[in-house]
């Protein structure tokens, strides 16, 4: 079962839930529309999920923090029912520029910015963008730091050429049955893995190709340390972006560290209690920091 659920919980049952409970909404954007997912009242928390994920993968952490926060998570661009972005090869600041387009939608002045994986990367450069302002707090859950850097040259060309290669091969179907197992830890239960399946199978190949050139174009430590506390949370069974690469991130970017217990890569749904709890320790400091 997934964890904080009193009884296994089938994939059936938590669509059901998305739709009761973490709705989708679109909002006009430049361009065409964002999509995203909303519930709760509050302080609002925003939520970025990864390169393979989507807005659903949030749903138990959202279902946590409705009693006390206003929780919205996007759609990436390019994501389900999310226009893409213009360029085929984006930066994290033409992430970052939608992500404002959604909030002066959604009239959001300030919140707790979270990214998760790739979702770091527009998370960083909207908070060290002119929309500064706009985030108390920053959270950074697994972040994945992308190949940009100039060393990272020859890394960034082979993971590139092996993420199209797959795509074409695999389709996204084939993607999400060969590679939900590697964003848990070995002992994740059944309902996690099946979850992480059903939002990767839901990408759209367009989206996730501009997905992959920011990966492989972008790197996170570009963007310089964010003037907000900064956290940064790593599942201690994560194979993606281990413990020791987040925690190098971490220092780099001044940011505070923790590893999560029993979680890999997807510790929003592997470990969703733990994450709302971090989470909701993010929002009371945020809320103390501004009385201060």
């Amino acid at each position: 079962m997934l964890p904080g659920l009193s009884q296994p919980v089938s994939t059936a049952d938590l669509q059901a839930r998305l739709a009761r409970d973490f709705a989708q909404r679109l909002v006009p954007v430049a361009g065409g529309r964002q999509a995203l997912r909303e519930c709760g009242a509050g302080p609002a928390i925003v939520l970025l999920h990864g390169i393979g994920s989507g807005a659903a993968s949030w749903l138990e952490v959202a279902r946590q923090l409705a009693p006390q926060a206003r929780v919205i998570a996007w759609d990436a661009p390019g994501y389900g029912d999310s226009s893409p972005l213009e360029s085929p090869a984006p930066k994290a600041e033409h992430y970052a520029a939608r992500l404002v387009q959604m909030l002066d939608a959604l009239d959001v002045e300030e919140c707790v910015l979270v990214g998760h994986s790739l979702g770091a990367l527009p998370a960083l450069a909207f908070a060290r963008s002119s929309q500064a302002s706009r985030v108390s707090r920053l959270v950074l859950i697994s972040p994945a730091r992308g190949y940009g850097a100039p060393e990272r040259g020859e890394q960034r060309q082979l993971v590139r050429r092996q993420r199209l290669e797959n795509l074409e091969h695999l389709g996204i179907a084939g993607l999400a049955e060969q590679r939900s197992a590697h964003m848990l830890s070995p002992n994740a239960a059944p309902q996690a893995l099946a979850w992480v399946r059903w939002n990767m199978a839901r990408l759209n190949p367009a989206g996730y190709r501009q997905a992959i050139e920011l990966l492989c174009g972008d790197d996170l430590l570009r963007h310089g340390q964010p003037g907000m506390p900064c956290e940064v949370h790593c599942g201690e069974a994560d194979r993606i972006t281990p413990a020791e690469t987040c925690l190098t991130l971490a220092k780099a970017l001044g940011a505070s560290f923790n590893l999560i217990a029993d979680a890999g890569h997807a510790s929003p749904i592997e470990q969703p209690l733990v994450v709302a709890g971090r989470l909701a320790f993010a929002i009371k400091e945020s809320l103390t920091g501004r009385t201060l």
